[in-house]
């Protein structure tokens, strides 16, 4: 059964910009990164452009469907009525490049932090609106999907009782004759 996919996410190239400043600030750091930055520069754009093409999330009317990874692939599906928390993050080299994190908490999750966390996302602020308001719908979807089944047990016992009001008149016809 294919659901009905509400908006799918495109991730900010600049992304790259921000991993690499980070490894070079990292990588400075230390002294044995000085010249490996070389070899690491050209070697990092190839990386992370192919993890970028392999980021993908997709809000549907009921889940968000999040996919990443070159070697270790990883697809994580998040019922949206679980999601808990939708954090927006940004540091100030995030700022610089205009990227937020945006880091998913679920009910009755184990692990402390958030159990998903993107970075990148074109229009995060949209992204997450969108997240927050399409879960409203799918809780009041369920909310109505409950009444419905109320409702539906209501008229199954006035119907059982109906039925046993007629085979008492029934029962009482024949005893008659």
């Amino acid at each position: 059964m294919s659901e009905k996919i509400v908006l799918e996410a495109t991730f900010n190239p600049s992304v790259k910009t921000y991993w690499l400043v980070s490894l070079l600030l990292f990588s400075t750091l230390i002294v044995i990164g000085i010249p490996f930055l070389i070899i690491s520069i050209p070697i990092f754009y190839f990386v992370s452009s192919k993890m970028i093409a392999a980021m993908s999330a997709i809000i549907t009317e009921r889940k968000l469907v999040v996919k990443r990874g070159i070697f270790n692939k990883e697809e994580k599906s998040i019922p949206l009525e679980k999601i808990t928390d939708v954090a927006m993050t940004q540091g100030p080299l995030m700022r610089i490049f205009n990227l937020y994190r945006l880091s998913f908490e679920t009910a009755g999750q184990s692990a402390q932090g958030a159990l998903v966390s993107l970075i990148g996302i074109e229009d995060a602020i949209n992204f997450r609106e969108i997240i927050l308001s399409q879960k409203d719908k799918a809780a009041g979807g369920n909310r109505v999907t409950a009444e419905v089944e109320k409702n539906t047990s209501d008229d199954f016992a006035l119907l059982l009782q109906s039925t046993q009001r007629i085979e008492a008149l029934l029962e009482q016809l024949v005893n008659s004759k």
